[in-house]
Formats: C-alpha cells, sequence, structure tokens
C-alpha cells in the first residue's frame, strides 16, 4: 500500500488516498485501487469511471474529458481525483514506481521489420556472455527467465509489472521491441533505457496512425521522449529514414552509432558473401576489420545481428566479445527459420513479413541462397490496413517465381475479399499463369511444397512464429512451420 504523494501524484483539492493496486480495466478494480480511466480510439475510459466507483476504487486518474463524463458520480464519491494532461504517461510513470526497480541494463528497438530479431539477437549475445538476459516483445519473454505477453509492447501495467518480476528473478539485461502503439500511448514511459535502436520505416499500420508522418512520429517517440539524452541511439542509416533519425538523436544531445553500408556507420558493413546456408561478413568497428560467419538466411540479417550487437556494446558490451558472439547466433523463431527440406534438396521456409517491404525483403534477401525457383505463400490480415493489402501481392509477384494467395488471419472480414486485393497486386505484376489462390492455408502449403524441385524453395510468409489463425472471434490451431513439416513429411512418403 502506498499514498498518492509517494506514487507522485497530486489529487485534486489535496485529497490524500491510500493504494491498494492498479487497474486499467474497471473489472478488476479492488477496494483501494486506482483506476486509470485512459481516452480510447472508440470510447473513453471516463464512461467505466461509475463502475470502478462501485468497487470502491480510492483514486481515479483520467483526463479533464474523462472527468467532465463521470462528473456526478466523482462528486458523491469520496476518491481522490487526478487529472493528467497526459494521463497514459502519468499511468505509466506510476506503474514504474508502483511496482519497483527493473533490471539495471534496458535497450530497446524500433522499426516497421527487425524489432523481434534484433532484440532477440541481443539477448543471444548476452546469453555468449553469460549475462543474465531476456527478449521482450512479439514472442514474449524469452531467456533467462520467460513469461508469455499478449501484446508486442504491453500496457503500462502489465509491463511494469513485467520488468520487476524479471530483475527479481535474476534478469539484469533487457532486450525489448517498441512498437509504434506502444510508443504512441506511452506505455515505455517510466522504463530508463541505455540504448535505443532503429531498423527501418516502410508501411504498415496506418489503419491506426492515419498517415505516414504519424506513423513516424509515434516510433520518434522512442527518441525523443524516452530514451534520456544521456542515451545512445543506435540506427540503421542505410535505411532512407535512418540519416533523418540520426539528426534528430544528435540534436537531443544522444551519442550516435550508426549501423550499415553507409560510409558514416560507425559499425559498417564492407563485405557479405551468400551460400546455402548462410553468409560470411566483413565490416569494420572503429576501423578494425572484423569476419563473421552466420548461419542465417537472408542478407537483411545482417543488418538485424550489426544492429544488436551495436545496442550491446551501447548498453556497455566489450565490442571485441560482442564480435566474437555472432558465429554462433541462431534464427529467430517465425524469422527466415528453415522449417522443413524435401528429399530432393528444396527447402521450405517460414517467416513473419506481413508487410510490402517485408515481403520484398525477404524475398530478395533468399535469391543469392536459391539455385531454382522461390515459391511464395502470402495473404493479409483482416482488420488491418487495407492500402497495403494489393502491395504485398505485387511485391510477392515481382520478387517471387511462383505465387499462391491465401487465408492469414482474416479476423472479422471476409478472407475471399481479401485473397481478392492481394490477387489485384499480384496478377498486376507477374504472368496470371504464376499466380493461384487457394484459401486453406493448409492446403496451400502442401499444394507450394509439391511444387518444389531440387534447388528450389519455399517461402510461407505472414504469420511466422504464431501458432494460431484468428478467423472470427475464434484462434483455430495453426502453425505454418508443423504445417510446413507435416506436407514435406506426406509428400515424402514418411507418415
Amino acid at each position: 500500500m502506498r499514498s498518492l504523494a509517494e506514487l507522485g501524484l497530486r489529487a485534486r483539492e489535496g485529497r490524500e488516498a491510500q493504494i491498494t493496486g492498479l487497474a486499467v480495466d474497471s473489472r478488476e478494480v479492488k477496494p483501494g485501487y486506482l483506476f486509470a480511466a485512459l481516452p480510447g480510439a472508440r470510447v473513453h475510459g471516463g464512461e467505466f469511471i461509475q463502475y470502478a466507483l462501485r468497487m470502491q476504487a480510492a483514486a481515479i486518474l483520467t483526463d479533464r474529458q474523462g472527468a467532465d463524463i463521470a462528473a456526478g458520480e466523482l462528486g458523491a464519491s469520496g476518491a481522490a481525483l487526478i487529472i493528467a494532461e497526459d494521463p497514459r504517461q502519468t499511468l505509466a510513470q506510476t506503474a514504474s514506481i508502483w511496482f519497483g526497480p527493473h533490471p539495471a541494463t534496458v535497450v530497446a528497438v524500433t522499426g516497421t521489420n527487425g524489432k523481434t530479431s534484433v532484440s532477440n539477437f541481443c539477448r543471444q549475445i548476452w546469453e555468449e556472455l553469460d549475462i543474465a538476459g531476456v527478449n521482450l516483445g512479439t514472442t514474449g519473454v524469452e531467456g533467462s527467465w520467460t513469461h508469455p505477453l499478449a501484446h508486442t509492447t504491453p500496457e503500462p501495467i502489465t509491463l511494469h509489472r513485467v520488468m520487476a518480476e524479471a530483475a527479481r528473478n535474476g534478469v539484469t539485461h533487457v532486450a525489448m521491441e517498441a512498437s509504434s502503439h506502444g510508443l504512441d500511448q506511452r506505455r515505455l514511459d517510466g522504463v530508463v533505457l541505455a540504448a535505443a535502436g532503429f531498423s527501418n520505416f516502410t508501411q504498415d499500420h496506418l489503419d491506426y496512425h492515419k498517415t505516414f508522418a504519424a506513423y513516424f512520429d509515434a516510433k520518434m517517440g522512442l527518441f525523443r521522449r524516452v530514451l534520456s539524452e544521456d542515451g545512445t541511439a543506435v540506427v540503421n542509416l542505410d535505411d532512407p529514414k535512418g540519416p533523418e533519425v540520426a539528426e534528430i538523436c544528435a540534436s537531443r544531445g544522444q551519442e550516435v552509432i550508426g549501423v550499415g553500408r553507409h560510409p558514416e556507420a560507425r559499425l559498417r558493413l564492407t563485405g557479405q558473401r551468400f551460400d546455402a546456408t548462410g553468409q560470411d561478413l566483413l565490416f569494420t568497428w572503429q576501423g578494425q576489420r572484423w569476419q563473421s560467419r552466420l548461419n542465417l538466411i537472408g542478407g537483411f540479417q545482417a543488418e538485424n545481428v550489426l544492429l544488436a550487437a551495436g545496442l550491446v556494446i551501447a548498453a556497455g558490451g566489450d565490442p571485441d566479445a560482442v564480435f566474437r558472439t555472432l558465429d554462433h547466433l541462431r534464427t529467430v523463431r517465425g524469422r527466415m527459420e528453415l522449417a522443413a527440406t524435401r528429399d530432393n534438396g528444396a527447402a521450405v521456409f517460414v517467416d513473419y513479413a506481413h508487410t510490402p517491404d517485408a515481403i520484398q525483403t525477404a524475398l530478395r534477401a533468399m535469391r543469392p541462397h536459391v539455385m531454382g525457383r522461390i515459391v511464395v505463400i502470402v495473404g493479409a490480415g483482416g482488420d488491418r490496413d487495407t492500402t497495403k493489402r494489393p502491395l504485398m501481392g505485387r511485391a510477392a509477384a515481382e520478387n517471387a517465381d511462383i505465387v499462391i494467395v491465401t487465408d492469414d488471419n482474416p479476423r472479422s472480414e471476409d478472407p475471399a475479399s481479401i485473397r481478392a486485393a492481394v490477387m489485384q497486386g499480384a496478377l498486376a505484376a507477374a504472368d496470371p499463369a504464376t499466380v493461384t489462390e487457394v484459401g486453406d492455408r493448409a492446403e496451400a502449403i502442401l499444394r507450394a511444397v509439391d511444387m518444389l524441385g531440387p534447388g528450389d524453395a519455399l517461402l510461407v510468409a505472414g504469420k511466422g512464429h504464431e501458432t494460431g489463425q484468428t478467423v472470427g472471434d475464434a484462434v483455430l490451431p495453426f502453425d505454418d512451420v508443423e504445417q510446413a513439416s507435416v506436407a514435406v513429411a506426406a509428400l515424402e512418403g514418411r507418415i
């Protein structure tokens, strides 16, 4: 139990309260709780203040609109009222104080693509250095301590509770994914970062942010607001937005470590050679040359690995020790993951690529590793940015030899209409004979695997690590890696 003053909060009329817990869902409020009534996309949390008061909330945190909505109920109650200009940010900072110390060293990475891989590689590097680290994001909390998560960047109460639990379980280092939604909604505020990374910026989430400018501005919140002025920014300078990000960081006085082939990159990639199972890298750091072997498919993985290495160095890692770990890095679940291999040598990969740029990047990255044809399975999620669907189809058709359009997570939308939009883009960019529509995802995978000859490769794009397919309100068991393995086994007569 803590007082509002101990949490850094000041109620109207100087009213004090003893707080027993925090909640953003009125159904979870218990006697003595602080209920945060936050503005939402469709409804303001102020509508639920009346329910929180019935559950004996001791204090309400909201903005002026929320206070006006529940003015009558608040006036008749004995609850303390805290009105904040930005209640989301206030909640995040309050949650940080409430739950207690985080692991000592935290880094975060933002960008349209690559966040999961970069954070996972950070954790793997720490493991190689005998450091108790975790990565936190899309795949939950993984590493020396594990915990499931429902969102890439959890809401503040969950995030700060999990961070405190990680610290209590011996975790000293955390690499976080910073989603644009999470940054826009101030979920990371209150987290003290040693360093922050930027991977890339391409189209996604315009259903939420509406414009590219708003989407980019949300991501820049990591550097403008969350990362302190004495923190270090690690920036992929090869991305068109990279130099702008570096300039934003430098203007705040943050140290910048540029990564990539760019001549101003401090961690500079100077050579890359591909083979069937991975790639060899040549790079320089502070003028010293290094060579590493990556057992990872896809040229873009070099960018992810070097960005991760830069973050670990920025957070205090010894560069020589960090670079010696790179040979041992493993594929991240659902990210260019080798799912199965046919007897004729044809390989099946699964990747989370679900934006036009990610599909293009994944397919182009595969090409140097593949002697034969590339087959791709592509779909688009329902209840998400509709403008990217034909662009995803076009990206698939322009960079693969054969395209199969199938269902992803249709959610509440009609699957056929989603496929039609993807098909439109694919048919506009390729010979119709090379584009096929197969609604059932399992059947699409089976057909694609059956097409593979010696030297060919299949990329199953879109769902990556996910183990379910959302159709309507139901989440049906579905794992692309498992389905690919079953398809290969069935066609090879192993089952």
